[in-house]
């Protein structure tokens, strides 16, 4: 009796095998873009043990070309790598399933090959084109990109790395105005769309933009186990931020459930790079660690879809993120400049030794203290897409002569005797009217041996075309230790910034130097 049912069982399973569903991954679908050359794209798919299947590209009825694989005897799932394919389309890919005389297809209609690039952050990513300023004529203007393809993972978590998406917002679409400004926090997110289109416009061939975001979730959430491995991070303490900040739209805090549904599902498809909007929910969260998470993520992401996509996504793929715009005026704060800091890893710069191969758009003079959606959330997003574009220009695509941050600090050399710091920028500088956003560390002497330490206000007392004089005078007694730019919460008004570059309007970034390093 046993061994008969024993037998069943196994004639059972072996049924059930052999009569698996033919299907492609979810994210595969009419009008989805795939990765040009000269990287391959990869198709993959479930199908029956031992089947063979063949992917072939067609394109005005002609076949471009076709491979054949067989379906892994262990997973059931099957890989196809294209031939690389120059930029272009629409091509009509067909799949093939053959077992034993028996054939299972699925088509593919409008495929076009271009550039793809995800997306991923919290909610300043996930604005969509409809919370913006101009949304009106940004949304009239979304018909004039039909080779600009869009798509939206939904939002799921796992404590598991998932193989697929569990779920989909936005299918491969073609962009519309009521898809591209479908709702608040919802799809598609503003800062993609309008890189993209940047990137269209100077490009002129297709870009498929992924959008997998969710508002008000740390860094650890998007980061796999090894990358918080790598930081020292092994517990997983369920914390999460205060409603204050970000009212209704905060996510799941816990360690790598975000980077199991909506990051790890993508990592066989092959992308051109991405881009990030995220770290205001780390002001609250492991914000000293910061300059160990966020490369150290950069790095597994990177990893990892080089290795899912069997070596066709670069190693190296470009990485671009926007410094943290404002939040409040109150200064009793340095949360929002130490992430600042922290997301170059404590240059102040990229790309750097420690970050290579990624770009940086500076936010923070796109202050916004009347958005409907709170100060958090700036609606000025058409000037964040424009630097991050013109960082993707320079570093993704080789652009020379790109210029893609402002002003930084060359050379400082302090002036005891006259109470004063002369900065020497690598960039000619434009000035506005603000003095109130250098500061110097003095150490003072009181006594009985007892040191003070504190920041003091340090004016701009003279400026050339390349560099700045600040003035100590009657603040530091003794001697001064350190100077920072920019470093509060809202350091200054709509691009009215003290510095920028004269030749690219983009804002000085960020800094701190401590003397004695």
């Amino acid at each position: 009796m046993a061994q008969c049912l024993l037998f069943w069982s196994l004639l059972t399973a072996f049924a059930c095998v052999a009569d698996a569903a033919f299907y492609l991954a979810s994210y595969f679908a009419d009008h989805m873009v795939l990765q040009k050359e000269p990287a391959a794209a990869v198709i993959w798919g479930h199908g029956d043990v031992g089947a063979f299947v063949r992917v072939t590209v067609h394109s005005l009825g002609s076949n471009i070309f076709g491979k054949t694989v067989q379906v892994e005897g262990n997973t059931g799932i099957w890989k196809v790598i294209l031939d690389p394919m120059s930029p272009g389309g629409p091509y009509e890919v067909v799949a093939e399933q053959y077992l034993r005389g028996e054939m299972k297809n699925v088509t593919l209609q409008d495929v076009l090959f271009g550039d793809v690039w995800i997306c991923g952050g919290q909610s300043n990513m996930e604005m969509t084109v409809l919370q913006i300023m101009n949304a009106k004529k940004e949304l009239s203007e979304v018909a004039l990109y039909p080779h600009i393809r869009v798509f939206a993972a939904s939002l799921v978590q796992a404590d598991v790395e998932l193989e697929d998406l569990a779920k989909i917002d936005l299918q491969w679409s073609v962009p519309t105005a009521e898809n591209i400004g479908h709702g608040d926090f919802t799809y598609f997110s503003a800062v993609c769309w309008i890189f993209g289109r940047y990137l269209y416009d100077k490009l002129q061939y297709p870009i498929g933009l992924v959008e997998s975001c969710w508002g008000g979730t740390p860094i650890e959430a998007w980061s796999s186990k090894h990358a918080l491995e790598m930081c020292g991070l092994l517990d997983n303490e369920k914390r999460y931020p205060s409603p204050d900040i970000f009212g209704n739209l905060y996510g799941p805090e816990i360690y790598s459930v975000l980077w199991n549904a909506m990051i790890h599902p993508l990592l066989n498809m092959t992308i051109k790079g991405a881009i990030w909007y995220q770290g205001e929910a780390n002001t609250q969260l492991n914000m000293d660690l910061y300059n160990c998470t966020f490369p150290a993520m950069i790095e597994d992401w990177r990893r990892a879809f080089h290795e899912g996509s069997h070596r066709q996504t670069d190693k190296y793929f470009p990485f671009g993120f926007v410094q943290l715009s404002t939040y409040r005026r109150e200064k009793s704060s340095d949360c929002f400049p130490r992430i600042r800091w922290h997301q170059t890893d404590d240059y102040g710069y990229v790309p750097n030794p420690k970050m290579q191969n990624t770009f940086m758009a500076v936010a923070m003079d796109l202050c916004d203290d009347s958005s409907p959606y709170g100060s958090i959330h700036p609606r000025y997003k058409r000037e964040v897409a424009y630097r991050l574009s013109l960082g993707a220009r320079a570093v993704a695509y080789g652009e020379k002569d790109i210029i893609f941050q402002g002003p930084f600090p060359m050379k400082i050399t302090i002036m005891e005797a006259a109470a004063s710091i002369n900065i020497t920028y690598d960039q000619k500088l434009i000035r506005n009217l603000v003095n109130t956003t250098f500061e110097v560390c003095c150490l003072d002497q009181l006594n009985k041996g007892i040191t003070t330490i504190k920041w003091v206000p340090a004016a701009i007392i003279s400026t050339t075309s390349y560099t700045v004089t600040v003035s100590y005078k009657g603040f530091c007694k003794d001697r001064v230790t350190g100077i920072r730019y920019a470093w509060s919460e809202w350091p200054c008004e709509y691009k009215k910034c003290p510095l920028y570059s004269n030749d690219t309007l983009l804002p000085a970034p960020p800094f701190i130097i401590d003397f004695h390093n």
